[in-house]
């Protein structure tokens, strides 16, 4: 579990890095593709931060931090504020991730959804929603940096040190 989350952060920074050489308005075109019309670029990595951070807070039984992400995506839509709110949150999530144990993972916790109706979930199928999520949207990533012409930041697992 801790391997797939670290997995998943080094190939965000590397996401955040690749950007850094894409014009603005290429970053914020709304692009199609994926589940749940998340928008572009830079949306969709601010969805991933946003997604990974609320799941962790609901399990943590805590109301997040900050509301930033309950701000319409426009006051966040630069390079520097989506990966300065990436580095906020992860500290706390890497704290929660690190600290897994095997007996967390048939922990309960609930939420209520959209429709107003109570939920519950497993700790472990969240944390694990939590990493398929994000691979989800690497994917689509991947997909729009061919249409840009450029060459997509690796999805292999292999390689990354992650198993020394």
């Amino acid at each position: 579990m801790k391997t797939m989350f670290q997995y998943n952060w080094q190939v965000r920074n590397e996401w955040f890095s690749w950007c850094e050489d894409v014009p603005k308005d290429e970053l914020l075109k709304v692009r199609t593709g994926g589940v749940g019309g998340v928008g572009g670029i830079l949306k969709t990595l601010f969805h991933i931060v946003d997604v990974e951070y609320s799941w962790i807070c609901d399990m943590k039984g805590k109301i997040p931090k900050k509301q930033e992400c309950s701000e319409p995506f426009e006051s966040w839509a630069t390079l520097e504020k989506v990966r300065e709110l990436s580095k906020s949150y992860h500290e706390e999530v890497k704290a929660f991730v690190l600290a897994w144990e095997p007996d967390m993972e048939n922990l309960f916790f609930s939420e209520t959804n959209s429709d107003g109706e109570l939920e519950i979930f497993k700790y472990g199928e969240a944390m694990r929603h939590v990493i398929a999520h994000e691979i989800h949207h690497i994917g689509q990533l991947s997909v729009w940096s061919r249409e840009l012409g450029r060459k997509p930041i690796t999805a292999n697992l292999i390689r990354r040190g992650l198993f020394d």
